[in-house]
């Protein structure tokens, strides 16, 4: 009884309140976006490029491709919203269909890009040593050199195609991203979950996967939307300058180049597809600037 009354007497243990269950990406993404106005506009931005290039053939009733030469260099008019060009062709179906061009391959460099600056740069974190220091050196090395140069010597020696631009623009902005990632996960690769990790004898990748990528999404993303940028303007400037989309590919750069010489006459077909440019890497600087802030990413003391 006296051992009853004694257990009676005792306070229950405190029971441990449950640990916090951080938000899933994608609701702190939504969140994000609902709170940081410039995110906002710069996704709906490129949301409106992406629905307009894939209703294209919706939108308009001509062939991007095919022309009439009696209709050629006609200014805007009810049927020809922005013109013609010198081959009678839409101008601004030509601009619309140019839009898949531009995006299919600025998403495939980029995110071929994101994918091998993620794994190198989280990899030169992890292993240290003469490793990293070789790594750096060689991105160093790539970096110095100027980037339109590197792309043209690449297009010239291996020809044009979208599998080569995307294996040149990933040759030019692959050392960017490894140093903002390696900055990234230089500061988590010292916390006790990925010493942990190591003491249990994990292997590299699974370190990588499971431990220092989740924990740096933020930043991969924001260099995303950064890079994309970078990567439009490339391949517009590629095509501009006679490297990129062979003629009578709809793109930005190429349509910028055919018209110049008409300028004058019919300026829409040159200033169409600059509006279509510009506007897109508005809105995907904007898009990465304001998840930047939001989210606290500073890529210049991350790419240090």
């Amino acid at each position: 009884m006296s051992f009853l009354k004694a257990s009676a007497g005792v306070a229950p243990a405190a029971v441990p309140p449950p640990a916090p269950v951080r938000p899933g990406f994608a609701a702190r993404t939504w969140r994000t976006v609902r709170s940081s106005r410039p995110a906002a506009i710069g996704l709906a931005i490129v949301a409106v490029h992406v629905v307009v290039a894939l209703l294209a053939p919706l939108l308009t009733p001509y062939h991007p491709t095919t022309g009439d030469a009696s209709h050629a260099l006609l200014g805007p008019s009810a049927d020809h919203w922005a013109g013609t060009d010198q081959y009678g062709r839409d101008v601004l179906t030509r601009v619309l269909y140019g839009g898949r061009y531009a995006l299919g391959v600025s998403v495939t460099a980029t995110v071929l890009t994101i994918a091998l600056g993620a794994v190198l740069g989280c990899a030169a974190a992890l292993r240290g040593g003469w490793l990293d220091d070789l790594l750096m050196r060689v991105l160093d090395a790539v970096l110095s050199l100027p980037a339109i140069l590197v792309l043209l010597v690449i297009v010239t020696a291996l020809g044009t195609g979208s599998s080569v631009i995307v294996l040149a623009i990933a040759v030019v902005c692959v050392p960017q991203v490894v140093r903002v990632v390696r900055g990234a996960a230089l500061a988590v690769v010292p916390q006790d979950y990925v010493t942990a990790a190591r003491a249990r004898g994990e292997s590299t990748w699974a370190i990588l996967r499971r431990e220092v990528l989740p924990n740096i999404t933020d930043v991969v993303c924001v260099e995303f939307a950064m890079r994309a940028s970078w990567v439009v303007l490339l391949i517009s400037s590629l095509s501009f300058l006679g490297f990129g989309a062979d003629p009578p590919t709809p793109d930005w750069g190429l349509m910028v180049s055919e018209n110049r010489t008409a300028i004058t006459v019919v300026p829409m077909a040159s200033l169409a597809p600059i509006i279509a440019l510009a506007t897109m890497v508005v809105g995907l600087n904007l898009a990465a600037d304001g998840l930047s802030k939001a989210w606290g990413v500073d890529r210049i003391r991350e790419g240090a």
